[in-house]
């Protein structure tokens, strides 16, 4: 039971952690080398926090923390984008 509990306080963490990332990811130029450390620098406290939480990296928590992830940063590009077309800046890329 423990190890559920652990698997979702980490991937809520995963999630809120992410929202900046995704916010910065968002602002830049796609595949350049910022965008590579938005997307790529989160992944040690992660990596992190699976040992901390002792989850390990079993299979079943892939889809979790994965998705978590995905989910975060994917929120910061979108709350990035809806508050410039809110102040109706043009996208700079």
């Amino acid at each position: 039971m423990q190890t559920y509990i652990n698997l979702g306080i980490v991937t809520l963490i995963t999630f809120f952690f992410n929202i900046p990332w995704g916010y910065w990811r968002a602002s830049v130029k796609k595949f350049s080398w910022r965008w590579f450390l938005a997307v790529h620098l989160p992944i040690p406290l992660i990596v992190f926090l699976r040992f901390y939480f002792k989850l390990g990296f079993q299979l079943y928590t892939y889809p979790f923390l994965v998705g978590a992830f995905f989910l975060g940063q994917y929120a910061g590009a979108r709350y990035y984008k809806k508050r410039r077309a809110a102040v109706g800046v043009e996208a700079e890329h």
